[in-house]
């Protein structure tokens, strides 16, 4: 019995150290990035978010709404909103734009920019937890592709 808890143990403590390696990668300079995944992923999220809005409208325009669904749609509103931060702050903002001196007018000029951009891409993810209004969506969707304009630029 020693030997087998000995060997789940060490399976545990490999498995944990596997994790938070993984999770650590994001944050370490390896040079190995996927921008384009995060562009999709930052629309699927506002498309989840779109749909989430819509089925909290619908549910609470039925007669004999079902809260537990209605709670559901909202926490999973919430988590979209929330997933989209992350990766304007922790992938974008933290590690892929990069700080420029103001005496670089033209590379300033695009920082300021792309990090206001970000901002505002924040603010309105936040806006989203906060409502189901749809504009907010859109202003999303619009300030993403404007970002990524932007950042794409050379």
């Amino acid at each position: 019995m020693k030997k087998s808890q000995k060997i789940l143990g060490a399976s545990l403590i490999v498995l944990i150290s596997a994790t938070v390696i993984a999770f650590a990668h994001c944050q370490i300079p390896c040079g190995i990035y996927g921008d384009s995944t995060r562009f999709s992923l930052m629309r699927e999220h506002v498309t989840t978010i779109e749909k989430s809005m819509n089925e909290i409208i619908s549910i609470g325009k039925e007669k004999s709404p079902h809260n537990n669904q209605l709670v559901r749609w909202v926490m999973n509103k919430d988590d979209h909103a929330n997933e989209l931060s992350e990766i304007v702050t922790y992938y974008f903002m933290a590690q892929r734009v990069k700080p420029v001196t103001s005496d670089k007018k033209a590379e300033y000029d695009k920082y300021v920019k792309q990090i206001t951009l970000l901002h505002q891409i924040m603010v309105e993810s936040m806006k989203a937890k906060q409502t189901t209004d749809l504009e907010t969506c859109h202003k999303m969707s619009t300030l993403i592709d404007q970002f990524e304009t932007s950042y794409n630029s050379k």
